[in-house]
This record gives structure tokens, sequence and C-alpha cells, in this order.
């Protein structure tokens, strides 16, 4: 968007946020107050709607108008997926961390395998056996 304006930035004032939503100005009002779209306000209080925000709009209308969804279960649908994107980005960070993680075991493990001295053999443990071996000396032969 020009002037570094993004989808989430507050433009639209009431009047023209309900003429691109094709809804009227005291039903956006009605959806501020149930919090369903919450519009930023101005110093003096005024609403101001982001393209983001017409797009909700948009959508509760489409719930309400073609899925029949009453307003209580549109909030309800809002908040969940609202908790899914933040799930997501929260999964996606984690995968970050645990990818970095797995990266530097990687690279410390190498540094270890890089310092071994290969003057050394290996040592390998021996089993010990708790076996009962019973020894039985050879009889003497006489004349011996």
């Amino acid at each position: 968007m020009p002037f570094g304006l993004t989808e989430d930035t507050p433009v639209y004032v009431i009047s023209v946020a309900a003429q691109l939503s094709g809804l009227h100005p005291q039903t956006l009002r009605q959806y501020d107050r149930l919090g369903l779209v919450s519009p930023d306000r101005t110093a003096g209080r005024g609403r101001r709607y982001s393209a983001r925000d017409i797009e909700q709009l948009r959508e509760v209308q489409r719930l309400s108008q073609e899925e029949g969804i009453n307003l209580a279960g549109i909030k309800r649908i809002i908040e969940l997926e609202n908790q899914v994107t933040a799930l997501q980005a929260r999964v996606a960070e984690l995968l970050d961390a645990v990818e970095g993680a797995a990266a530097a075991i990687q690279q410390r493990e190498a540094a270890v395998h890089a310092s071994y001295r290969r003057d050394l053999v290996p040592y390998q443990q021996v089993q010990q056996s708790s076996a009962l071996v019973v020894w039985r000396p050879k009889p003497k032969r006489s004349g011996q």
C-alpha cells in the first residue's frame, strides 16, 4: 500500500467503512459494542476502520446472512480463529527454536568428535559373566 499503509492501518471513518462493507453505520456501532469488530479510536473517540476491519465486517455479515449464525456464535468463531492464528504463530516460533537448538547440538557434537585423539585405541568394556566354571585338575600319571 502507498505511504507505508498496511491492511491494519486505521484510516476509514465509520461512514466510509459502512459504505465499503455494505452495512449501515448503526450496524457497525452495534458490532463494535458486541466486540465483533473493534476499530481503533482517535483522540476524540471517533472510530477508524482498517482494511482488515472492513473484511471482517463483510465476513460477519456473510456468516449472519448466508450461514444463519447468530452474533454470539459469530463472536465465538472470531475468537477461535484469532486463537488459532496466535497458536500457529507460536508453533512457528517454537519450531524455529527447536531447529536452532538442533543445529547448535550438531555443531557441538561435531566439535567434540573433532577433538578426539586419534592415537588412542577405543576402549571396549569386557562383559563379565556370572557363569560358574568348575576346574578339575588332570589326574597325575604314575611314573611322572
